[in-house]
């Protein structure tokens, strides 16, 4: 039970009857049913990974027919850089320092940490519980792996998948040494655990499998939920270090390993569009596609590539935060095929899909998402005009239209990551003609620095930054 959240609860009764009582937003009344929901999300993807990305050798047919049917954004974002406060933002529609779920010292959660995602954050499938949708969660989580924290105790019915990063749990004396584990991974070499709703079904997880039975799982559940709105949310845990695929995918990339991952994905996303084509469910159904962060660039062809984009996972330069990303609606998204340069965020995955189902968006605090519907749907701009880019609790850099002013960089996984380096005046690329941010043009514009400082300011005198669920540390029985 959630608290601080004014017209809804989220038990199943209380939640039909505010629907009965017309607890619902202005777009979808009374007996129309509102959209189904699909969110799939990769897991340390680059940019530039998919063929309709630009990849010259990794093949995703289906991702890129999604993309021929549907949009595909250009510039959209995630979050955070690194896997837990990015995840918390596409669930809140939140910046991860709202929630507290980013930290300075502890970047994501751990097997040993004592938080999670707090009891009183609303939830997207809390708020679409509101409207009587079926929600379920089917891969990696990584909000929180204790009882309070896991997704049937934050509105999901059902979940099927790890609580953590694939490489965490690894095995004290299992494989070699250092990354050298990473180049040739067995699953034995890690202790994960895989979980339905609340109990650990098997330990260590057979991740050779594990793209193919998230897949299947959530197909299953589509099949039995057909004739009700629901919520689907498929959080990939590849392809993320140490890279598997099943047997039926060895070997058939020029990508070599992690091109199999990604085609395997690939095929993961054509077994859920297929399934609602097949129960003529597609016109209902609005899918996004994306990814919680750049590519992991350290761990070499085991990592993907952010295409022209700089830098990659963990950073605050457009490689680790820009994210290719796919909507897909049959006879709903105006124009398929169509690529916008309109900007997003996976927080907007939040505010579009309540808008869409007829939820009002929590008006008891700050939502950082806007609705996408007009880029959607081709009727008017993206209500997004900026975008914030956080390294933990660390405002780092701010994008205003083509505009992105550095106030701070540090790299990450490299020898130097501890040094950050603060900018003043900021540094200034304008993206649309500088992707790859090379070319610093602060004296030439200095209009523009007082204009995302100005922006920048008022975001400060109204945020509210709670103390750090990721650095609460586990309780033990001596404690």
């Amino acid at each position: 039970m959630r608290d601080n959240l004014s017209s809804f609860s989220f038990t199943k009764a209380l939640g039909a009857v505010l629907v009965l009582l017309g607890g619902v937003g202005p777009a979808l009344r009374g007996a129309e049913r509102p959209p189904n929901f699909v969110i799939i999300y990769a897991d340390d993807l680059g940019y530039g990974d998919l063929g309709c990305f630009g990849h010259p050798t990794i093949r995703t047919p289906h991702l890129d027919r999604m993309a021929d049917e549907g949009l595909r954004f250009t510039q959209f974002y995630s979050a955070s850089s690194v896997c837990t406060p990015s995840r918390a933002a596409l669930m809140t529609g939140r910046l991860p320092i709202r929630s507290g779920m980013c930290s300075d010292k502890r970047r994501v959660l751990f097997p040993d940490s004592g938080g999670g995602i707090p009891a009183s954050e609303i939830t997207l499938p809390e708020a679409l519980k509101t409207r009587g949708y079926a929600t379920g969660c089917f891969g990696k989580w990584h909000l929180g792996h204790l009882p309070p924290f896991l997704p049937t105790s934050n509105g999901f019915d059902t979940y099927y998948g790890i609580p953590y990063s694939n490489d965490m749990d690894r095995i004290a004396g299992a494989g070699p040494k250092g990354r050298a584990i990473f180049w040739e991974p067995r699953t034995e070499y890690w202790n994960v655990p895989l979980m339905r709703d609340t109990e650990v079904i098997e330990r260590p997880t057979d991740q050779t499998t594990i793209t193919r039975r998230y897949t299947e799982q959530a197909v299953s559940f589509i099949h039995e939920h057909r004739d009700d709105p629901f919520l689907v949310y498929l959080p990939h845990s590849m392809v993320h270090v140490p890279l598997f695929r099943s047997a039926s995918f060895e070997g058939i990339s020029a990508r070599g390993l992690y091109g199999d991952c990604v085609e395997e994905v690939d095929w993961s996303v054509g077994q859920v569009l297929q399934t609602l084509r097949d129960l003529k469910l597609d016109r209902q159904t609005l899918v996004f596609f994306s990814s919680d962060n750049g590519p992991w660039l350290p761990f070499r062809d085991h990592g993907g590539t952010a295409g022209l984009l700089r830098d990659g996972k963990g950073t605050t330069f457009e490689g680790g935060m820009r994210e290719p990303t796919i909507a897909w609606w049959p006879g709903r998204i105006t124009a398929p095929g169509r690529v916008t340069l309109e900007l997003g965020s996976t927080m907007d995955i939040f505010t579009t899909c309540l808008t869409l189902a007829g939820v009002d968006v929590p008006a008891d605090r700050v939502t950082d998402g806007v609705d996408l519907s007009p880029v959607l749907f081709d009727n008017g701009p993206s209500n997004r005009k900026f975008v914030l880019y956080y390294r933990g609790t660390q405002l780092m850099a701010a994008r205003l239209g083509p505009w992105k002013a550095h106030f701070f960089t540090q790299s990450s996984y490299q020898k130097d990551s501890r040094e950050r380096h603060e900018h003043t005046p900021p540094l200034l690329y304008h993206l649309g003609h500088d992707p790859s941010e090379r070319f610093n043009v602060n004296d030439e514009h200095p209009e523009v620095l007082v204009q995302i400082d100005a922006l920048v300011t008022e975001h400060r005198q109204h945020l509210v930054a709670p103390p750090s669920q990721l650095e609460i540390p586990l309780k033990t029985d001596g404690d």
